[in-house]
């Protein structure tokens, strides 16, 4: 059989892991193709031109081929750019690929949300303490979007009713968008609702949802993240513990 190959396709490392003494399996995102597994073959070796470059949070393109469920690396070139986050930095990025590596099917490709992925990783890069929380609210309304996982936010989840401006309405895995109860501490107003549930419906739906989020994004953190948790099927991301593990040092 022939061996499929694919060649200068847009990529970043999610995840990378030994193989061999000498040899990684890579956990890749591209744009046309979806999540990958690849295996890298020699890259560990002080001679290997891939070493410096097979990074996560860097732009890469790649070509690959094969025909198992992990395809073999056969180039890599950096994109440039920008220089490795680092501290809380780097830990939000990480956040982004283990998300995108609990969410994500392979080989299931989702193009716009590549795009996305890599507005918020120059955010992220750039280290603005606001703009990087709002970039990681938008990043997750987008991605619960993009894979079916986010309810109308401009209706009542249970009975499609509209929702009024001035009443509280909270997020909930189970039941979706629905009135604020008592112990439903964080909520956003039907008018804040409508606001994102517009924003993510732009022709550019990153810039308009990061806007969106902008005056809500610490009301919209613990929702957003009750809501993953229950989807990736934990309690806590492990990035979310070592984040807090390490402000309790």
């Amino acid at each position: 059989m022939a061996i499929h190959r694919i060649s200068d396709e847009p990529a970043y490392v999610l995840h990378r892991h030994d193989w061999s003494e000498t040899s990684l399996i890579l956990e890749v995102f591209t744009r046309h193709h979806g999540r990958l597994a690849l295996v890298a073959k020699g890259v560990k070796r002080p001679s290997s031109s891939f070493r410096p470059i097979l990074l996560p949070l860097q732009p890469l393109h790649l070509a690959f081929g094969g025909n198992a469920e992990i395809k073999t690396l056969k180039a890599a070139e950096w994109q440039g750019g920008h220089v490795m986050p680092t501290g809380d930095a780097l830990m939000s990025g990480y956040y982004l690929n283990e998300l995108l590596l609990n969410l994500l099917a392979r080989e299931d490709p989702h193009p716009l949300l590549f795009d996305i992925y890599a507005s918020v990783v120059e955010v992220v890069a750039s280290e603005h303490g606001e703009a990087l929380e709002s970039a990681l609210r938008a990043f997750e309304l987008l991605l619960l979007r993009e894979i079916g996982l986010l309810p109308l936010l401009d209706a009542q989840t249970m009975t499609l009713l509209a929702l009024h401006p001035a009443e509280r309405y909270s997020l909930v895995p189970e039941g979706g968008l629905r009135l604020a109860g008592e112990f439903d501490h964080a909520n956003l107003s039907g008018a804040q609702w409508t606001a994102l549930q517009r924003a993510l419906g732009e022709q550019v739906p990153f810039i308009a949802t990061l806007r969106a989020c902008a005056e809500v994004a610490s009301a919209l953190k613990p929702q957003l993240r009750t809501l993953l948790n229950y989807h990736c099927g934990v309690s806590a991301l492990r990035t979310r513990q070592m984040m807090i593990d390490l402000q309790s040092l």
